[in-house]
């Protein structure tokens, strides 16, 4: 009876030569190539070389050595056909029973900063993709392995019964497709990027399991967290988690929503953020005044809420946030008196992130029901706008700081959204209204007397002059706002009847 045959390749040599061993144990004859081979006559193990099956040796630097009948016909054959047997016999190709391969590194050589084109095309692997495809296809009559945490599975069976189950092969054959796809995404991934592609014709992305979550947004759905292999550093899928409960599908929102919008701020900011909206906002000197002001802004709704700063919360800062019922908290550090304080609540998530790290602005993808909506992320800011001032007023030096706040938070709010907001926090907040003076009229409500010699900020345009009117009567001097009305002039009339100076952007910010 001929032995069965064992075909070994691999870049991660996580666990290989004890594998290797095992199924020598198990009576398999190993093909292996290059590197692999050496690292398993490194320890003593028996294997012969791909060329001494093929009878043909590698060639173009190793680019081709597996692409050969003597393999592929052993990996895709039929194991129970007899005209496959027949011609297995007639051209003297061995079946191959166990196929353990993976790639070339290619997301390593791309993710280094100093990759050239050369390197990154050299490292997209041609033979391993090809025969873990035609390895899973014939999963009926192979095993095949692509990661290194199944080989104890395989081993195990192998040694029980002399061959897998049919449904361990196929896990396995669904894993290995798994990979291959998302090995070919990055590939595609890279090569539109070079070839400047904005709007490819096919949109292949993929993603790598992060984490296994409790539920989704409600206890009956399920959920799970991905992260984008080529993701940015500076995400709260890359956040280093330093204390309390795993984070929730709610809690990761949210703390995105959060992080998004302290990236806003060069001074030193603080941002409450609930149910996936800014609830207060505060800059200041230090993190402790910045907390201080979000804090005032809204002492509320930050219960149970999400807090994001821009710099490393202190001893001062941490003893404030203690006193206060909060799920997350998010920083670029923490001194160890803050560890200390807030360590002693065992449920608080701490996350840090990397402040100093600059990235890419990735896309923002949002699925509905048998599609994909992809777009840029907003970051447009008033220094890219083009700003004009229609009223007769034009706003003073302070007026100016405070409607600068107010349009830095108001396109993360959801739409319709407006913002009253001082020189250095929000005093109001209106979200996600189905008209516009409703959610004026829910931020200029929370702002209370607060709202007099404020600047008010909008998402988008007023379709008539009652958000102007609403503004002023609650002692609003300032606006900003888009323009761009076919009402705009009723708008700017109210305006100017109440003595207010009002700024166009010429740009919207709407959420959704």
């Amino acid at each position: 009876m001929a032995k069965k045959r064992a075909l070994i390749s691999v870049s991660d040599k996580t666990g290989i030569t004890n594998f290797a061993k095992e199924l020598v144990s198990l009576g398999f004859e190993l093909i292996s190539t290059g590197g692999t081979k050496k690292a398993l006559q490194n320890e003593g193990i028996p294997v012969m070389s791909v060329s001494d099956v093929t009878g043909f040796p590698e060639i173009l630097e190793g680019r081709v050595k597996t692409l050969n009948p003597y393999i592929h016909g052993g990996l895709l054959a039929k194991q129970d056909d007899p005209e496959h047997q027949k011609q297995l016999e007639e051209h003297k190709i061995a079946p191959i029973q166990l196929v353990v391969v993976n790639l070339y590194p290619f997301q390593q050589t791309i993710e280094k900063p100093d990759v050239t084109v050369a390197d990154a095309i050299e490292n997209i692997d041609i033979g391993g993709p090809t025969m873990l495809r035609a390895s899973a296809k014939n999963h009926q009559y192979v095993t095949v392995v692509v990661d290194p945490a199944d080989y104890e599975t395989v081993v195990t069976e192998l040694k029980a019964e002399g061959i897998t189950t049919l449904e361990t092969r196929r896990k396995l054959a669904a894993k290995v497709f798994r990979h291959t796809a998302a090995y070919d995404a990055l590939i595609a991934q890279y090569m539109t990027e070079l070839a400047n592609e904005e709007t490819p014709e096919k949109l292949t992305v993929t993603y790598e399991l992060k984490q296994q979550l409790r539920y989704g947004e409600n206890p009956h759905q399920q959920a799970a967290f991905y992260k984008k292999p080529l993701g940015s550093s500076f995400s709260i899928a890359a956040a280093n988690q330093l204390h309390g409960k795993e984070l929730s599908y709610n809690n990761i929102n949210d703390a995105d929503a959060a992080l998004q919008i302290v990236k806003e701020f060069t001074e030193p900011a603080a941002v409450a953020v609930k149910h996936m909206n800014p609830c207060g906002v505060g800059v200041g000197v230090t993190a402790y005044e910045a907390f201080t002001k979000a804090f005032a802004a809204d002492p509320i709704s930050i219960f149970g809420g999400i807090i994001a700063f821009n710099r490393e919360v202190d001893a001062e800062t941490a003893a404030k946030l203690h006193e206060i019922f909060l799920e997350i908290v998010i920083a670029p550090s923490y001194s160890q008196e803050a560890l200390e304080i807030l360590t002693k609540k065992k449920n608080l998530r701490l996350l840090t992130v990397p402040f100093d790290q600059v990235n890419k602005p990735e896309a923002k993808m949002v699925t509905i029901e048998g599609g994909l909506l992809v777009q840029d992320q907003d970051r447009y800011t008033l220094e890219n706008a083009e700003i004009t001032i229609p009223t007769k007023r034009q706003p003073t030096d302070e007026e100016w700081e405070a409607l600068k706040l107010g349009w830095k938070i108001v396109k993360h709010v959801k739409s319709n959204a407006i913002v009253v907001a001082s020189k250095d926090m929000t005093l109001g907040i209106g979200a996600g209204q189905m008209n516009r003076v409703g959610s004026a009229e829910i931020a200029l409500k929370q702002a209370g007397e607060k709202a007099q010699g404020a600047g008010l900020a909008s998402d988008a345009f007023f379709p008539m002059d009652d958000t102007v009117e609403a503004a002023a009567k609650a002692g609003i001097t300032a606006i900003i706002q888009p323009g761009g009305s076919i009402r705009d002039e009723d708008s700017i009339k109210k305006a100017d009847e109440y003595g207010i100076a009002m700024v166009f952007t010429g740009v919207r910010h709407f959420k959704h």
